[in-house]
């Protein structure tokens, strides 16, 4: 592989696992203490969050995951974003994006030891903070313990690509996705996997659908299939689709919505709305590119935004 460019910004991820003290189970009440996992690197005699670098081409959300599991043993299902860190390092700037992580179901819950990672420790939040080796990693951990551990995802996704409407001569909603377009619903089935299994809504357009069919089939969640979210559909009818989002905002249940550009801002701002908030500040969605909206107790507590890139 070529040397990188110099100057070049590096490109990392990793994650802050947590679980409830004394237990390696889900728990949901925000009053029981919590501990995070930390890692000893020997190579460097530090304790920090388990991350690592970017493999070539890797999208930055699989990157968290992997790398978590390569020094930890842990599957892990990603909650909220916590704060980049950024330094240099060898005379080239470093980005690091960070992650909430809780163990996925089945994860086993066993380290051990690498050649990278000796040991691996799970301690409450006082003692984790005392034993972290670096400012941002105290940083971070002050910003997970000051809002709620576990979150909800919601994501509203843009379909993949799917060529142009101008050079479809059928019924627009039977519009199938390109060959780019397949290969991004197959990338976006691993990234929205790493929410989590979410229940699947789409609209009734061949191209939303086939766009999230391979999530569906990774996680065997049911694809749901909502005429009210078509682009078409929303000409005639403007409040159904908002109020479909609405309502599954409130049911609190991980949720992947596909939709169109032309609807997406008022859903995204239903979807909001439902969590007390505005919409959030970004570019409008590319091609399977997609929202998450992180919320808990009914409450807005995060956003991001990503490409299927």
């Amino acid at each position: 592989m070529p040397d990188a460019p110099v100057g070049s910004e590096i490109r990392a991820a990793g994650a802050l696992p947590w679980r409830p003290s004394g237990s390696g189970r889900l728990w949901r009440s925000p009053g029981r203490a919590r501990e995070v996992a930390l890692i000893h690197r020997p190579k460097y005699d530090d304790w920090s969050f388990p991350k690592g670098k970017r493999d070539p081409g890797e999208h930055v959300l699989l990157t968290a995951v992997r790398e978590v599991a390569e020094e930890t043993g842990l599957r892990v299902i990603l909650g909220r974003p916590l704060t980049q860190a950024r330094y240099e390092r060898g005379g080239r700037p470093k980005r690091v994006d960070y992650w909430v992580a809780r163990s996925a179901p089945g994860s086993p819950d066993s380290f051990q030891p690498n050649h990278e990672v000796d040991s691996l420790e799970w301690l409450p939040v006082p003692a984790a903070h005392g034993r972290l080796s670096y400012p941002h990693d105290e940083q971070m951990l002050d910003e997970f313990a000051a809002a709620p551990a576990d979150t909800v995802p919601f994501v509203l996704l843009r379909h993949a690509s799917a060529g142009g409407k101008d050079t479809w001569k059928a019924d627009d909603l039977d519009r199938p996705l390109d060959a780019d377009g397949a290969v991004e619903s197959d990338l976006l089935a691993r990234l929205l996997a790493c929410y989590g299994t979410c229940r699947v809504i789409s609209s009734a357009a061949e191209r939303c659908v086939a766009t999230v069919r391979p999530y569906a089939a990774l996680t065997g969640a049911k694809l749901e299939v909502e005429p009210a979210l078509a682009a078409g559909a929303f000409e005639d009818d403007p409040e159904t689709g908002p109020a479909l989002v609405t309502a599954a905002v409130a049911a609190g249940q991980p949720t992947v919505v596909c939709a169109h550009r032309e609807n997406i801002p008022p859903l995204l701002a239903a979807a909001c709305a439902a969590l007390g908030a505005a919409p959030p500040d970004g570019s409008a969605l590319r091609k399977a590119g997609f929202w998450v909206l992180h919320s808990a107790g009914g409450a807005l507590v995060a956003t991001e935004q990503h490409a299927a890139e």
